[in-house]
């Protein structure tokens, strides 16, 4: 994978429902899943996203994005937030392969 970006969870009961929802929530991305004992790296090349919704329905009516960063230990990539969503993205220039590119992280958006 030469973009790898996504969520490093600390190992705990939800671990497996959260990966079912990034799965659910990437259809046609290869997520790949990396246990490390301690914690749980998830990763897809590029993006991945993960939703409120689809959490919902994995870890229960009540459960807020908010307090998604809990599960997580860190993440690679840039995190971007809304209200109902977090997204992974890679810092690569489009189109440049180099896997290099810009760490300022613009307005809303939180550096790895």
């Amino acid at each position: 994978m030469k973009n790898p970006v996504g969520p490093i969870l600390r190992m705990g009961d939800e671990v497996e429902q959260v990966i079912a929802a990034i799965e659910d929530d990437n259809p046609g991305t290869d997520i790949e899943v990396i246990d490390r004992g301690a914690y749980v790296r998830v990763q897809g090349e590029n993006q991945i996203i993960v939703t409120e919704q689809t959490l919902r329905r994995y870890l229960g009516a009540d459960f807020e994005i908010a307090s998604f960063g809990a599960l997580m230990s860190a993440f690679s990539g840039r995190a971007i937030t809304t209200s109902d969503a977090i997204t992974w993205r890679s810092y690569a220039r489009p189109g440049s392969g180099d896997g290099a590119g810009d760490h300022r992280a613009p307005h809303g958006e939180v550096p790895a």
